[in-house]
């Protein structure tokens, strides 16, 4: 499903990713886990197509073909989502409205009216089991984005958004991060579902909060701008084990 082939990444004057090679297979879950400055997140802005991150090598494949030039409106078009490490606030927007245009945009349905109670029942049709999972009423629909949210609650949202878009791929960065151990459970279980549902997962972590809540097909280790290990289950408990040093050194 994704490809990547000697990705090369420059942010401003600094060359962050210095050749990545990776492979995902669809209805996968994969794991990308490396110590801070490894250049992670930076790999997940990329394949999204985030303009600040310059391609200047190597190539990025999606279904077989090649999006490397890509804006990233055309990459959320055929299917890439990405959830991000630090959510935005946005003032000014609702949740329900927000999710209704999201909606839209995926099917082309929308409310039969703009009326609050209208795009609410629109909102709560088409994602109720998700909102229930994720502990989202109707009063916490009315709330501006990410505003005053905890770092579960802006997590959890993320995941929200990517049930209403229902991508082919979803690229999380580390979904685990900031969040407490009811969250995380529930950040496992939805991510299990959306495997279920036939959403391929690629997970960027630091901590690998999420491993033990999935069952996870493939870890790579990226160091340096470069993915310097890859395997199964076996290669993470060696990691938990004795930490990254036995793959980086």
């Amino acid at each position: 499903m994704l490809r990547l082939e000697g990705l090369r990444v420059r942010v401003e004057d600094r060359e962050i990713i210095k050749g990545a090679n990776l492979e995902v297979q669809g209805r996968q879950v994969h794991l990308i886990i490396g110590p801070n400055g490894s250049g992670k997140s930076t790999l997940a802005l990329a394949v999204a197509g985030h303009p600040a991150y310059e391609v200047v090598g190597g190539k990025i494949f999606f279904e077989g073909r090649d999006i490397t030039s890509l804006p990233p409106d055309e990459r959320a078009r055929r299917g890439i989502f990405l959830a991000f490490q630090n959510p935005v606030e946005i003032e000014g927007l609702n949740m329900v409205d927000y999710l209704a245009k999201l909606i839209e945009k995926r099917t082309g349905e929308k409310p039969l009216t703009p009326l609050r109670e209208h795009v609410v029942e629109f909102v709560t049709e088409k994602l109720g089991p998700y909102l229930e999972a994720l502990g989202f009423n109707e009063g916490f629909l009315d709330r501006e984005i990410n505003v005053g949210f905890s770092g579960g609650e802006k997590k959890k949202f993320e995941i929200l958004q990517m049930f209403a878009l229902r991508p082919k791929l979803a690229i999380l960065d580390e979904p685990d991060s900031g969040v407490d151990v009811d969250s995380l459970n529930i950040i496992g279980r939805l991510l299990d579902r959306a495997l279920q549902e036939g959403i391929t997962l690629l997970l960027i972590t630091h901590t690998g909060g999420l491993y033990r809540h999935l069952k996870v097909d493939r870890v790579h280790v990226m160091y340096d701008g470069r993915i310097v290990a890859s395997g199964g289950g076996d290669l993470f408990e060696r990691i938990q084990e004795s930490g990254f040093e036995v793959v980086i050194r």
